[in-house]
């Protein structure tokens, strides 16, 4: 197992570049709480392949410093355990010097984040791995077996990852957990491969009865195959009974009973008609009076709405005059408040001084947020004038540059931004949201000329979509779909038509959710087989038809406004605290406030009297504008609800006349077609057979096929099924299915026998299982050993019960470890009873934790502690101090600020870190402290 040497982080968390050593045995990180300990070992964490702690993960440690790429650095020990070569830890990789380094990449991907790693002989910096290939890099699941070679075991990175409070975690196992992850560490991999090897030959022996199985489940099939023949040959049968049928009966006499019911609606339908054209003469002259009513209402309204927009616009006059008059009075007292404010320091030169400084800063505050949104503005400016004269949204540089690229080849092609219109603005937002990913893609005219486009793609580094199989747009798309508010001039991909063509456009989540299906609000809100999420894009990134530009300038045009009216009012602040600031320099050179204030003392006394009385006579004509604003609102709903009755009723007064001439012209002309064709219908029906058209008959048509529509079909269907269907009509099939019968029972005997000699092959498992189950007694010895001896380091008496391993696998997977410790003689404590103390609880994980890395051939490893000593007292923390450096392992902790320093009394390296100042971007550096070295006597 390989030791740590040193950390590098780079653009980790809020860390902005810093190296710590770890060249020790036990290196103790100590902070305040949120200074960033457990951030650090989840930097080692993620470095090693391994989970964050508390839900977080390495993503959200690059987010914090915002920048395009973190880095995880560190040298760890390859030196051999013995004279050999091959015992380095990293020989596996083929890394044979002293020290190798491990680092971890992670760069912005989008709007998410990827992590590469990669090792490399001696000690690498940051600045030379960037320059590496991509094919030296590895991913998360190549590097983890990388480091399981070195001696990084699956069990031990599970041990590596307990979180923060999870020190006691181990002691909590359960005994039969306990045992599995001693075996995951201990186990002898060739006596598990013998064993395995054995259950593999036994399962090559149970392929053979399968195959017999199969063979007889073969013979099944056949006689399955010739049953649904018999079957097939009884359909067609019954099919042709059933033709003969639906042709000389059941289509007859439901047609001529439909026929008949039919025309007797179609009369009671005239009836109807006659006395509604009665009705519709009486109720002429009563709507024509309503409408009239109506006219007046409408003409009375909108006098009332002219009113009272006259009178609006004389209220909204005195109230901008009063506000006129009160403006400067309310200037001349702020005037007054800034010379009194003044005058309260301006004898005490400290306090002036220290006035001067303050309003200094905030005028400097106020000119960087106004350079600021200076630049934001300039930003935009340039966006809005690189619109001017644009048909289309241009595309982004890297698009542009592929594109001349494929025209100086002499590839035809057009880009799907290009070929699609929005035709109802409505739905802009939906159509931009779902092909947003889309809008790059490259439509190829020539198929032919795919692979060159393709090459050109990889060099370029292209990471849009090459399409060489295109088709037109459907000409009648379906109406309620997404593609029918697009206009396609040219060729797209059948993919995205096949997508645009099955999304269904609703008005709402309420009326989607109903449909089911893949369907899209006009607000953007998209749900598909995944679920829904919205795919909102803002108007500043439209990019489909001319209309997309009109919305980018809109957009920036808002914008502008905005960053206009922040600017406007930064101004006016800078304004008032520039001549505060001015007022308070006069006041260091000798002039004094309190001498204005004497001077225009009157001038202040009366605008402060006058000031209440000119804020009420601009609050009541703001009210009295305000009042008639509210009446003119109503007015005007009570407008409009007058010429929406007005309109009703004039629909209503041409809908009686239209239906009342439309009565005069048809009645009876429809009236004797009715009666023409009642008469024919008789006398088809008596060209019948009686027993066909009596009711009890004709009701059991009906309870069959429905109608006579439906036996139409079903005619057809019959017609074709026999026509195209395949049918069998050879009746030896009977005798073949009772030959089938006899050679199924032949095949089942045949299986038995090969099952007979079958089970003499589960002896030779039972013998490999007796050796599995020796090697495993001696792992729980050797882990029963090496805890026994750390509890003796420990001060601790410790003994493990060995489990019973005897029997068959079921019995193998209840075992159980059960431990027991004995802490000052006060009696035996189980694993997780709930008797021992929390600092017991610390000393029993250390023991099962450390035990599990104990190795007297391989020694070494390294561990992640988060506040070990956080139950203990002085004198354990001087135990688990002593009990950690002599187990040879690296270690390293992480214990929160205290005035307890034997807690820092075993640390061979000391990290000190510090809480992020607020409002700055980086930490503070972190403090090392490294114990001096004691000098070699000579």
């Amino acid at each position: 197992m390989f030791h740590l040497q040193s950390l590098e982080l780079l653009h980790w968390d809020y860390c902005q570049r810093l190296t710590l050593p770890l060249d020790g045995a036990i290196i103790t990180v100590a902070g305040p709480n949120g200074s960033g300990k457990t951030t650090l070992l989840d930097a080692m964490r993620t470095l090693l392949g391994l989970d964050c702690s508390g839900g977080r993960n390495y993503k959200t440690y690059a987010r914090h410093a915002n920048a395009d790429s973190a880095w995880l650095r560190a040298t760890v020990d390859n030196r051999p355990r013995n004279r050999q070569s091959s015992n380095r830890p990293f020989a596996r990789c083929l890394l044979y010097s002293d020290v190798v380094t491990l680092a971890c990449r992670i760069d912005r991907n989008g709007g998410d984040w990827t992590r590469r790693y990669i090792m490399v002989e001696g000690d690498v910096s940051i600045e030379e791995l960037v320059d590496r290939g991509d094919r030296d890099w590895l991913g998360i699941d190549n590097w983890r077996r990388r480091l399981e070679g070195a001696g990084l075991s699956r069990a031990i990175a599970k041990v590596l990852a307990l979180e923060q409070g999870q020190t006691d975690r181990l002691c909590e196992y359960s005994p039969k957990e306990l045992l599995r992850l001693v075996f995951d560490v201990f186990g002898d991999q060739d006596v598990l491969d013998r064993y395995d090897e054995a259950r593999n030959h036994q399962r090559q022996l149970l392929q053979e009865v399968e195959a017999a199985e199969r063979e007889l489940s073969h013979g099944k099939a056949q006689r399955a195959e010739l049953e649904s023949r018999v079957n097939n040959y009884r359909q067609w049968e019954l099919k042709c009974q059933e033709r003969e049928t639906l042709a000389t009966e059941v289509v007859p006499v439901l047609s001529n009973f439909e026929t008949r019911k039919s025309l007797a609606g179609k009369l009671r339908d005239l009836h109807k008609q006659r006395l509604q054209s009665s009705d519709d003469r009486r109720q002429h002259g009563q709507v024509k009076a309503d409408l009239l009513q109506r006219l007046q209402d409408q003409t009375d309204t909108a006098t009332r709405v002219e009113e009272l927009e006259a009178q609006v616009r004389s209220a909204r006059r005195v109230q901008e005059e009063a506000r006129d008059a009160e403006r400067p009075i309310e200037l001349l007292v702020k005037r007054a408040d800034e010379l009194q404010g003044l005058a309260s320091v301006e004898g005490d030169a400290q306090q002036l001084t220290q006035r001067i400084q303050e309003l200094s800063d905030h005028k400097q505050q106020l000119s960087t947020q106004w350079q600021r949104l200076k630049d934001q503005r300039d930003e935009a400016q340039r966006a809005l004038n690189g619109l001017q004269g644009q048909r289309l949204a241009p595309p982004p540089p890297e698009v542009q540059r592929f594109r001349r690229t494929l025209d100086e080849a002499g590839i035809a092609h057009h880009v799907v931004s290009d070929i699609i219109e929005i035709t109802d603005e409505k739905w802009r937002a939906a159509a931009e949201g779902v092909l947003r990913g889309s809008r790059w893609v490259v439509v190829l005219d020539r198929p032919s000329q795919e692979a060159q486009a393709m090459a050109l793609a990889e060099k370029e580094r292209f990471r849009h979509y090459i399409v060489a199989e295109a088709e037109d747009a459907p000409a009648k798309p379906d109406p309620d779909s997404l593609l029918a508010v697009l206009k396609i001039s040219a060729p797209a991909p059948h993919w995205l038509l096949r997508q645009l063509e099955n999304i269904q456009r609703v008005a709402n989540t309420e009326a989607g959710v109903k449909i089911r299906g893949e369907w899209i609000t006009p607000d953007a809100y998209h749900r598909d087989g995944r679920g829904g999420r919205s795919v909102w894009v803002d108007p500043s990134q439209y990019q489909f038809g001319a209309s997309a530009v009109a919305s980018r300038r809109t957009s920036i045009d808002n914008r502008l406004a905005q960053l206009d009216e922040e600017m406007t009012r930064i101004v006016r602040d800078q304004a008032f605290f520039d001549r505060q600031l001015q007022d308070a320099r006069k006041a260091a050179q000798g002039f004094t406030a309190a001498a204005e204030l004497a001077e225009r003392e009157a001038e202040f006394s009366e605008a402060r009297r006058q000031l209440p009385m000119l804020k009420q006579a601009r609050a009541e004509a703001g009210e009295r504008w305000q009042q008639t604003e509210t009446q003119l609102k109503r007015a005007v709903v009570e407008q409009t609800n007058a010429q929406h009755a007005y309109k009703q009723a004039q629909e209503r007064l041409a809908h009686i006349e239209q239906r009342s001439a439309q009565h005069e012209r048809e009645w009876q002309q429809r009236f004797d077609d009715v009666m023409a064709q009642a008469v024919m219908s008789r006398e088809v029906k008596l060209q019948m057979p009686r027993h066909w058209r009596t009711p009890e008959r004709v009701k059991d048509m009906q309870g069959h096929y429905g109608n006579a529509t439906q036996a139409r079909l079903r005619a057809e269907a019959v017609e074709r099924e026999l026509n195209e269907g395949k049918w069998e009509t050879d009746p030896t099939v009977i005798e073949q299915l009772t030959l089938m019968n006899a050679n199924v029972l032949r095949q089942e005997d045949e299986l038995n026998q090969r099952k007979s000699s079958n089970a003499a092959a589960a002896i030779a498992v039972d013998n490999a299982r007796e050796r599995y189950t020796d090697v495993l007694k001696v792992t729980v010895r050797r882990y029963r050993k090496n805890i026994i001896e750390l509890g003796q380091l420990a001060g601790v008496e410790v003994n493990a019960e060995l489990p019973h391993l005897d029997g068959d696998d079921a019995l193998l997977r209840q075992a159980e470890l059960r431990v027991h410790f004995n802490f000052d003689g006060k009696g035996s404590i189980g694993l997780n009873d709930g008797e021992a103390s929390g600092g017991q609880q610390v000393i029993k994980s250390l023991i099962l934790l450390v035990g599990l890395m104990k190795d007297d051939e391989t020694p070494g490893g390294f561990v992640f502690i988060d506040e070990p000593f956080a139950h203990l007292d002085v004198r354990n923390i001087q135990l688990v101090g002593h009990f950690l450096r002599s187990t040879r392992a690296q270690y390293v902790l992480t214990t929160p600020i205290t005035h307890n320093v034997e807690v820092f009394e075993p640390a061979d390296v000391t990290l000190v870190t510090s809480k992020k100042p607020k409002g700055a971007r980086w930490a503070p550096p972190i403090g090392v402290l490294q114990r001096r070295v004691a000098p070699e006597a000579y």
